[in-house]
């Protein structure tokens, strides 16, 4: 086996290990199943669940197996972590359809073929039927209060108001380790900083009911050099599901990190060589727009595919002609959001007149948010405006901002 942890540790990936020397071992050794929790709170996925995503991946690249658990019971509590209120309840309707679109985005990070395939899981399967009583007694009675009130995830709830009810997240993602661990002989749980405590309440867990082979790693936030968390917009999150963030906003993000970011998004969002990753992050002043260039294209093609990362890349350079900020492009303002699309190709001076705006709509030529427009009736609608605003695209390098 592939030292993997190392390499892990190399590309800056590790925050915590609950056994460092022996976790180190077991993968030197054998073929260890481990598994990442997913809360399927939204039908998508965002940019903070992308680094577990790679972590995953390069675990089953270097020979181990991923389970990856869908919190369909879990999400109807909601995780209290990094929360200063209480999570939006959603129908058990709303959880199986954000499965279901959250299993489709995991696919294109961990294989589902071969020896040591990944599985999907969801613990809606076992968590929903459990006796309360029953529960209590077995798993309950191996949890202190006061243990899991000195938990940072609890004690900043006190003042705010934490409920029984979400206390009882921690056992239940517990549990999940243990079912996990019986069921898969899955002996890690990994996932961000913020749920070492959830991690930790697993790990011991089965430890205390006389199993010896459970461990815990946490990996690193995304943040920037301030502290703050990566991938937040105008509109919120950056999303996976190129319908919440198109492929163009996704690439434009990542092509406008900072300076000091480059290295730990080349490091820990794309699967670049640590030699490559220095010799980009190392670029100074204009030359450093490069690495960037490298890092949106990669981090693209692996969310939306090498076509779409290709369509990002050449709209950024056409755009990056305007100076390098989508402020320095010619922007119209518009009264109704509702415009049809040939009133806004004339109001943004791309055509002079609508039979001219019909026949480059017919000849392939107008695009809107990067994508292709094919119908002359098409009327612009709120989604189109995700950010306060559209790109229009005549041919490859004209392009007209119009806000709302």
């Amino acid at each position: 086996m592939t030292d993997i942890i190392k390499e892990l540790e190399e590309r800056g990936y590790i925050e915590q290990l609950t056994h460092e020397e022996e976790i180190k071992e077991l993968f030197k050794k054998e073929s260890v199943s481990f598994y990442i929790g997913i809360d399927p709170t939204a039908n998508s996925m965002h940019i903070g669940h992308f680094v577990a995503l790679m972590v995953a991946s390069r675990l089953q690249k270097a020979g181990h197996k991923p389970i990856i658990l869908m919190g369909g019971g879990t999400a109807t509590i909601g995780d209290p972590s990094g929360r200063t209120d209480m999570r939006q309840m959603l129908t058990r309707e709303q959880l199986d359809a954000n499965v279901e679109a959250i299993k489709k985005q995991a696919e294109r990070f961990v294989s589902f073929e071969g020896e040591n395939k990944a599985i999907i899981v969801n613990n809606a399967d076992w968590l929903l039927d459990l006796k309360y009583i029953d529960f209590m007694r077995e798993i309950g009675s191996q949890f202190t209060i006061s243990k899991m009130l000195a938990q940072e995830c609890y004690k900043t709830r006190l003042d705010t108001g934490l409920t029984f009810f979400e206390m009882g997240y921690l056992l239940l993602q517990s549990y999940d380790f243990l079912y996990l661990h019986d069921k898969y002989n899955c002996k890690l749980q990994i996932g961000g900083n913020d749920q070492w405590s959830n991690i930790i309440g697993g790990v011991e867990l089965i430890r205390k009911i006389g199993a010896e082979d459970s461990y815990g790693l946490t990996f690193k936030l995304l943040t920037t050099a301030d502290g703050r968390k990566m991938g937040k917009t105008a509109k919120g999150a950056l999303w996976l599901n190129p319908e919440k963030t198109s492929p163009y906003e996704f690439y434009q993000y990542w092509r406008n990190i900072g300076d000091t970011e480059v290295k730990k998004v080349l490091s820990l969002l794309t699967f670049l060589p640590m030699e490559e990753v220095e010799r980009l992050s190392s670029l100074k002043d204009e030359q450093i727009n490069e690495a960037k260039k490298v890092a949106a294209y990669e981090i693209t093609k692996l969310i939306h595919g090498e076509e779409e990362a290709k369509k990002a890349e050449e709209a950024s350079e056409a755009l990056f002609g305007n100076g390098g900020n989508i402020e320095n492009m010619p922007t119209t303002k518009i009264e109704d959001e509702n415009i049809s699309i040939l009133d806004a190709i004339i109001l943004s001076g791309l055509a002079p007149s609508k039979g001219q705006a019909k026949t480059l709509i017919m000849q392939g030529g107008i695009s809107l948010n990067d994508n292709k427009i094919a119908d002359i009736s098409y009327k612009l609608s709120e989604k189109d405006f995700k950010e306060g605003y559209a790109i229009l695209k005549k041919g490859k390098k004209i392009f007209h901002k119009l806000e709302k």
